[in-house]
This record gives C-alpha cells, structure tokens and sequence, in this order.
C-alpha cells in the first residue's frame, strides 16, 4: 500500500496541571487535540506520562500517593483510550495518546502509549528499557517491539529512554518505519537533552523522521512527574535539500504549545540510497558488524482501515 510523500506532524510541549475532575482533564485534551489539529497536522503526538495529570481529579490522598496514582491511572487506561479515539475520529487526525502505567494480567504495571487513528483503531506500545526511577516505582520492562502500519506511513514509537538505545530503533527502520515518536518526561534539562540527542541520532543513523514530544511545567502535587523540563522537536537527518541543521522544527524550553512541522517523506525515503551520506545503507559496514539485523525482533501491527 502507499504511504503519502509529505506528512505534516505536531509535537505536544504538556504541561502536567492539576484538573480538579476527570470531566476537566477531559476538556483540557479535547482543547489541545483541536488546537493541534487546527494547526493542519495529520499525526498529534503526547508525551510519556502525561496521563499521569488524571490522578489529580482523586484529590490529594490519591494523587500525593505513588502506589495509589498508579493505580488510578492504570484503572483509567480504557477510558483515557475511548476519549482519543473519539477525538481522532472528530478531527480526522492519528493521536499518540500521552503515556501512562498499565495493568499486566500477572499484577505488573508497565508504562504503555497508544496510537489512535481517525478510525478507532488502536496500537500499543509498551516500553523496554526502564529507568532507574521507574524500577524505583515497580514499572516493569514491557515489549515486544512494534511497528504500526498506518495511513500516515510505517511508525514505530520509543519512549523516552529507549531512544538512546540505537538496536531498537535501528530494529524498527529495518521493519519499515519511517517515522518513531519519542514521547518523553523528564525532570531536568540535562534528562531533557539526553533525550533530544537520542532522537537526532537515531534520525541521522536511519534516515527517519523522529518527533520529541516533551512533558514541561511543575506539577508539585504529584510524587511522580512534579518536575518536568524540556521542549518539542521534529528531527530528520541534515542533509542538502533536506535540512542544513536536521531540524524541521524546535519549540522554546519549557513553554506550553504545539511544536509543528511538515516533512518530505518521499526525499527521506530517496535519501537511504542516494543520500550525500548513506548511514542507514551502511549500518553493516561498522566493524564486528556480521549482519544489519541483530536488533531485537519486532512485530507489525496494521492499522489501516
């Protein structure tokens, strides 16, 4: 099937608040879906746990709880979920859904984001590699890797701190996508950065378009995401023709806005055997290097109409 040759994405800079009821979290997400899709972007993307802000609307046994926002949150997962879906279909836009914990079957809570599309499907994304603070937290390590094909084009998503680890993202290049969403939440700028690096190397390595949607703001109230630093962008390799810098677009630090770009799917695509540099082609040629495929497997997901 084809993929359009141009597509045009927003990245969410969110601020963590503290919604007094469920009702108002949900204005304030359908207000930020409308804005976001006002701005003519086809694919709006939330950060990681930004479905944390949920338990605020339980008050402040529950939210300055960590066991008990967990908890909450993860309840909330099929509801947060229906609330996208109903957007996306309003708008016509795919949502990555701002991430949160979700309840295994055996008691364990990994940190989840689902993609949306305008047609109510969904895919989830769980993610691999946890920080020492989510172990801290009882977050378990989640999988297996995905790539999900939409209309939009292959995506895959790697959130946070999986995107500076090159084997998964180069695993889901090499299972087509072309784009990888990399929701975050950091505390600091220097998280932040470490973040931002990730996902211009990983654009540059693979000759993809990666998107950095932050969490950003003080949200006190909350033991788990009370600081949060950082800002949006949209990455693609620098390239002549392409982008001199490999930024399609950057928000400012810290402020609360949609970050929106359009991207040259199509030059990308032309870019992985014709390019000044041909990184992603080249992938094999590092030494100790026996095959471009050692990354972890990962499974397609269709998400076509």
């Amino acid at each position: 099937m084809t993929h359009p040759d141009t597509l045009t994405i927003a990245a969410a800079q969110y601020p963590i608040g503290e919604p007094k009821t469920l009702d108002e979290w949900e204005d304030k997400i359908a207000r930020w879906v409308a804005a976001g899709a006002a701005s003519g972007a086809q694919l709006l993307v939330f950060p990681e746990y930004a479905a944390i802000e949920q338990a605020a609307a339980f008050g402040a046994e529950v939210s300055g709880s960590l066991d008990r926002t967990l908890a909450i949150v993860a309840e909330l997962a099929a509801r947060r979920i229906t609330l996208h879906q109903e957007l996306a279909e309003t708008h016509g836009v795919h949502i990555l859904v701002g991430s949160g914990p979700v309840s295994k079957s055996d008691g364990r809570y990994v940190n989840a984001a689902q993609l949306v599309t305008p047609q109510g499907l969904v895919g989830e994304q769980e993610k691999i590699i946890m920080t020492p603070f989510e172990r801290d937290w009882g977050i378990s390590a989640g999988g297996p890797l995905r790539v999900f094909d939409t209309a939009l084009g292959k995506i895959g998503i790697a959130i946070c701190y999986d995107c500076e680890f090159p084997l998964l993202v180069r695993a889901q290049a090499e299972a087509g996508a072309e784009i990888v969403l990399i929701p975050s939440c950091t505390e600091r700028v220097s998280g932040f950065h470490r973040v931002a690096t990730g996902a211009r190397a990983r654009a540059l390595e693979n000759s993809i378009v990666t998107v950095q949607s932050p969490t950003v703001g003080d949200a006190l109230w909350s033991p788990a995401v009370d600081r949060n630093a950082g800002s949006g962008a949209i990455y693609v390799p620098s390239e002549h023709g392409v982008s001199d810098t490999g930024i399609i677009a950057e928000g400012p630090l810290n402020a609360a806005l949609w970050v929106t770009g359009t991207v040259d799917l199509a030059r990308l695509r032309r870019l992985r055997t014709t390019g000044e540099m041909r990184n992603y082609a080249d992938w094999s040629l590092q030494p100790g290097i026996v095959s471009a495929d050692l990354g972890p497997a990962v499974e397609q997901v269709s998400l076509r109409p």
